[in-house]
């Protein structure tokens, strides 16, 4: 008999999720945020790589941003100058229109929503350019200033979010593509599915898909489909 409430809300993941890791859009915002931090700290990039992999790694913050704000004197006025910066205007354009992304999530036939760690005008140029901006007005989208600057995987901007769409965290099924935000997510009772599109975490202790495509026939651990 399935233990887990129904679930009544869809929440995904953008960058590494929606699209795939392998096309590259993800390495080049982490090179930008390197070049960012050398110029800003005055470092090689390998320095900064080294220092920010060190910073994230101690688990306080769950991105670069976070850090910066707390630690090296980053306000709001120099935030945005960050995201202009990181997110480039052309950042998008190795994207394409994916019907086959359209199909599977209209195919759910539930309300569904964004959460990302990334500026708003990052996460509307990459809808735009997979064909799906239309699923996901803006309102359905949790971004990080609109969580405050803190994002995954701190419990708070998990509440948050689901305190915004009103719904119990157990019917609110996130996918993500790193482990952590989707621990994250289950410390506050989450229902989470973890995308391992390169298998680096084949024992991953819950739902783990290598692909979006998956998702409609993954299952609860012990039995029972995750999706009706």
């Amino acid at each position: 008999m399935r233990q887990h409430s129904p679930i009544e809300y869809l929440l995904f993941d953008l960058d590494n999720t929606l699209y795939s890791l392998r096309l590259g859009l993800e390495k080049n915002v982490s090179l930008r945020i390197n070049a960012y931090l050398a110029r800003r700290l005055n470092l090689s990039p390998e320095e900064a790589w080294a220092l920010r992999r060190e910073r994230l790694a101690a688990g306080r913050y769950g991105t670069t941003l976070e850090w910066l704000r707390a630690e090296k004197g980053v306000d709001d006025e120099e935030t945005e100058r960050y995201f202009a910066q990181i997110h480039p205007e052309n950042e998008a354009d190795a994207l394409e229109p994916d019907g086959a992304l359209r199909s599977l999530l209209l195919s759910f036939n539930l309300p569904r929503g964004i959460l990302t760690n990334a500026p708003l005008e990052h996460a509307l140029r990459v809808l735009e350019k997979l064909g799906i901006s239309d699923l996901f007005p803006p309102p359905s989208i949790f971004d990080i200033r609109r969580n405050r600057f803190k994002g995954k995987p701190h419990r708070e901007t998990y509440r948050q979010v689901l305190g915004e769409l009103g719904v119990d965290a157990g019917s609110c099924l996130l996918v993500d593509d790193v482990a952590l935000y989707i621990e994250g997510y289950r410390a506050v009772g989450g229902a989470g599915v973890y995308l391992d599109e390169e298998g680096a975490h084949p024992e991953f202790p819950g739902p783990r898909i290598s692909r979006l495509g998956e998702l409609k026939t993954a299952v609860w651990p012990g039995g029972g489909p995750l999706l009706p």
